[in-house]
């Protein structure tokens, strides 16, 4: 069996996962981009050890902050663990929408053999431009890199995508004042745990790093750093990208995937684990 747990930030996902590795017995395969790297772990809220509970978690900590691990390295990597796992319960957990879907669907990559570098047209443009050839394209607009490089990119037919495998999609979800409440507790949260400290442990690394330089958190302690913005311009930056970013993944995951969507009771959030393992056992038989 295949569970996936989707949701945006804060919302509880990595808590329901232990919940249902326990009952099920089950492996926990992380979803989460920037938690595939190592040391990026107060800005990623990545689970700690001791929270793990002698759990297997893979794909966690496997690559450099150096290295551009790729959506690719994901499909390969996720259904290797499939393959050599086909008699376990396996769970992934995460907020990345694109990689669970290239993992778990026929996903394929076809790259045009003619580059266009679009140097001539606006991030307006080049969104609009996106949103013909995919109008469920989930890239935002200021991320100017990820436009061109799906521009360039030949996408296979919409009916040609299927799923390789049974899986049973869970997410969470709560009200936005909710969702954006414990978003920006989390992140204040994070600086309270020393994320000034972890992103300074990286600053050598960051001229050459695409994660260090994507990833939420990471990249606005470091504009701190250099005496860009304030500390206090910092941490509301950060909580409004990651806002932001909550939203984009509501569009993907509602246009993407199969979701069943829970609203996670926060004052006792046994009942949610309760309400999701009834649905599992309902559906699964």
């Amino acid at each position: 069996m295949i569970i996936c747990i989707v949701g945006p930030t804060g919302v509880g996902k990595t808590a329901l996962s232990i919940a249902l590795a326990k009952k099920y017995h089950g492996i926990i395969i992380n979803n989460d981009a920037m938690q595939i790297y190592k040391g990026l772990n107060i800005g990623t809220a990545k689970i700690k050890e001791e929270e793990k509970e002698n759990i297997p978690h893979l794909l966690f900590d496997i690559a450099e902050v150096t290295t551009n691990y790729t959506v690719y390295d994901y499909q390969k990597d996720a259904r290797k663990i499939i393959e050599e796992n086909k008699d376990k319960n396996l769970i992934f957990v995460g907020g990345t929408g694109l990689y669970l879907k290239a993992a778990l669907y026929n996903y394929v990559f076809k790259e045009d053999k003619t580059k266009e570098n679009y140097e001539d047209l606006s991030n307006e443009e080049l969104y609009a431009l996106a949103l013909k050839k995919d109008p469920q394209m989930p890239i935002h607009q200021n991320n100017r890199q990820r436009l061109i490089r799906f521009l360039n990119k030949e996408l296979s037919p919409k009916e040609e995508c299927y799923p390789l495998y049974p899986t049973i999609y869970i997410g969470l979800t709560a009200p936005r004042d909710i969702l954006y409440e414990r978003i920006n507790k989390r992140v204040e949260a994070m600086f309270e745990e020393g994320l000034i400290d972890e992103v300074k442990t990286f600053r050598p690394y960051f001229a050459n790093s695409k994660a260090l330089n994507t990833a939420i958190g990471y990249k606005e302690v470091y504009s701190y750093l250099k005496g860009d913005i304030t500390l206090d311009e910092c941490q509301d930056l950060i909580k409004k990208n990651s806002r932001h970013y909550a939203k984009r993944q509501y569009t993907f995951f509602n246009n993407q995937l199969p979701i069943t969507w829970f609203n996670v009771d926060f004052a006792n959030f046994n009942n949610t684990i309760k309400e999701v393992e009834n649905y599992i056992s309902k559906i699964s038989g």
